[in-house]
């Protein structure tokens, strides 16, 4: 599914507004009251909702899309959340992230961004996860999504390449969301060492170089776990997937043009004469 210009429009306010919320804290002048935006997320969250319908409205508006097409992204979130409570977050066990990854290739990045964050939303009710952290992930997710649908050869790669491709791109976007988590909320995580907590008062380059071991020594057991599943199912269980994904897809959406034949006037026909 293409981007248009307005689901274009859409997207990149969104991802704007999202990695504003992620990186202020680098971007803060020095001596700045981080702690003060601890409590910002339910603001994010307030206005992330209305974008999403926004990016779905835009959607549909560029590509013809119906209700079956929106069923069909529900049924999509509701299997999404119902795989990540199956690892548990253990070792970093998500199963749901392959999952992400094929279908924000089928649906493209506009749908695939919703996808992302709809479903993220969905996961953390069913495993009581709501909490400040919660649009952060639902944006991060919808980034993982969307730029799944954003990769190359969408209507021309496939096979074996397009397996790889995508295994490929959900290994790093596996590290790239906890990355991205990690920076959400490094800066407000008190008692930690000197060399990797954030300073308000440091140059960008040193809070740089503190996030980076921040990095490599907390998060990156789980990281690479959820990026090496994450491969392993797009490349085992791709085919059967993917091929489900474009059926539906193709029938949700209704491409072909409707033609009508007038009916026949009944007065044009003669009865046959006697034999």
């Amino acid at each position: 599914m293409r981007v248009g210009l307005r689901s274009g429009v859409a997207l990149a306010l969104v991802s704007a507004i999202g990695a504003a919320a992620f990186c202020w804290p680098l971007l803060a002048t020095h001596g700045s009251a981080v702690a003060a935006h601890s409590a910002d997320a339910p603001w994010l969250f307030a206005a992330l909702l209305p974008l999403l319908v926004a990016v779905v409205i835009a959607t549909i508006a560029d590509t013809g899309m119906d209700a079956k097409a929106v069923a069909m992204l529900g049924m999509l979130a509701a299997a999404g959340a119902a795989l990540r409570p199956l690892g548990a977050g253990t070792a970093g066990i998500e199963p749901m992230f392959f999952l992400m990854v094929l279908s924000g290739r089928v649906l493209g990045p506009g749908f695939g961004f919703v996808l992302g964050a709809l479903t993220m939303f969905a996961s953390a009710l069913l495993t009581g996860g709501v909490g400040p952290w919660l649009p952060f992930q639902m944006l991060a997710m919808g980034w993982v999504t969307a730029g799944a649908g954003l990769l190359p050869g969408a209507a021309t790669l496939r096979g074996r390449a397009e397996l790889a491709l995508l295994a490929a791109y959900g290994a790093v976007s596996a590290i790239g969301y906890g990355t991205v988590m990690n920076l959400q909320g490094w800066p407000y995580i008190a008692g930690l060492a000197s060399n990797i907590s954030y300073d308000p008062h440091a140059a960008l380059t040193t809070n740089l170089a503190r996030f980076t071991t921040y990095c490599l020594t907390t998060s990156l057991g789980w990281d690479l776990p959820r990026a090496a599943l994450t491969a392993i199912l797009s490349f085992t269980l791709g085919p059967p997937v993917l091929r489900a994904l474009r059926r539906a897809t193709r029938r949700a959406a209704f491409t072909a043009t409707p033609a009508f034949t007038p009916p026949e006037d009944p007065t044009s026909h003669t009865s046959p004469g006697p034999t």
